[in-house]
């Protein structure tokens, strides 16, 4: 995107806000990626976002703030917001996108792990569930969000190739 790529992005983001970066990965070349982050590898042999968070939660010695590394958006400043205020409430932080709740942009106490862990020994990989299971969590309203920034473009997630195109076209304003 605009020639960085977007993982280059979020961490230039992440650095600022967090002491370290890890990344979730399966892929053997993942090490090279960013040269500092620690890589490591999914748990369960189970596909989805969930098993990714559970990996990185029980790697973790204490919070983790989670990105999802197909957000190219996501600036310091909504990150550090959901950092503060999962620390500030001592539980969960998730903010409220333009289409709900944003749980691979959001602030997890370690403990969460347990919570993850269950859930996939139980089949149950749907994220929404895994927040219900989580019991009270820090909601980050959609206005509070919308003062840092176009929560359509800060949460916008790259899947498909016109993502990425629309994501080049955002890059370039």
């Amino acid at each position: 995107m605009g020639g960085c790529r977007i993982i280059d992005r979020i961490a230039d983001e992440l650095r600022p806000v967090v002491s370290k970066i890890i990344i979730v990965s399966r892929d053997p070349g993942a090490a090279e990626w960013l040269p500092e982050a620690r890589v490591i590898g999914d748990r369960h042999p189970e596909r989805g976002s969930l098993v990714g968070l559970h990996a990185a939660l029980a790697a973790a010695e204490d919070w983790v703030l989670a990105v999802a590394w197909d957000m190219p958006f996501v600036t310091r400043d909504l990150l550090a917001l959901v950092r503060d205020r999962a620390l500030a409430a001592g539980r969960a932080a998730i903010p409220e996108g333009p289409r709900g709740p944003e749980p691979m942009c959001a602030a997890y106490p370690h403990a969460a792990a347990a919570v993850a862990a269950s859930a996939i020994a139980a089949g149950d990989l749907k994220l929404a569930r895994f927040i219900e299971r989580l019991g009270a969590v820090e909601r980050i309203p959609r206005a509070e969000i919308a003062r840092l920034g176009d929560p359509e473009r800060l949460f916008l997630n790259v899947n498909t190739p016109a993502d990425l195109e629309r994501a080049e076209r955002l890059a370039s304003r």
